[in-house]
């Protein structure tokens, strides 16, 4: 269920993994309350290490609201996430895998409440996001953020 994905070529649609890839990392996180900012922690280490930290604080807070996702409402008790970042010639994409299962969609909020507005805030910050299925149970929420081309060394 794709958000925001556009006809640009270089979108990378829900279909589209490694292809063309210039750089990959991938952790395995127990489902816990810290989670969510071991992943940001995990990402901000691959950027830094490629050099590729603009739109970091973007890119930081849906990694946050998606492993957030993931520990609340995706992985089951005792489950595990996988967070996934890949570097391509001009987007960078996050995922983030949990064995849960049912479809995350934006919502509206009640003004009073005091959660219920990450996929809102990831559709506002990424260039685009969505949910695809994966082999297996549960799925893969990833978001898209476009950058300047990666310079061949």
């Amino acid at each position: 269920m794709p958000s925001r994905l556009s006809d640009e070529p270089d979108a990378l649609g829900p279909d589209q993994t490694l292809d063309g890839a210039v750089e990959h990392r991938t952790m395995l996180f127990d489902r816990r309350r810290t989670t969510p900012g071991a992943a940001r922690s995990f990402v901000t280490e691959a950027l830094a290490q490629w050099g590729r930290t603009e739109r970091l604080d973007d890119i930081r807070l849906c990694t946050s609201e998606l492993a957030t996702n993931a520990v609340l409402h995706g992985s089951p008790a005792g489950g595990k996430i996988l967070v996934r970042v890949e570097l391509h010639t001009t987007v960078l994409r996050i995922e983030v895998h949990d064995g849960g299962n049912g479809t995350p969609t934006e919502r509206e909020a009640p003004s009073t409440a005091t959660d219920g507005r990450g996929l809102l805030l990831v559709s506002a910050v990424a260039d685009h996001w969505g949910v695809k299925e994966r082999q297996g149970p549960g799925k893969c929420v990833w978001a898209a953020f476009h950058h300047s081309a990666v310079t061949a060394c």
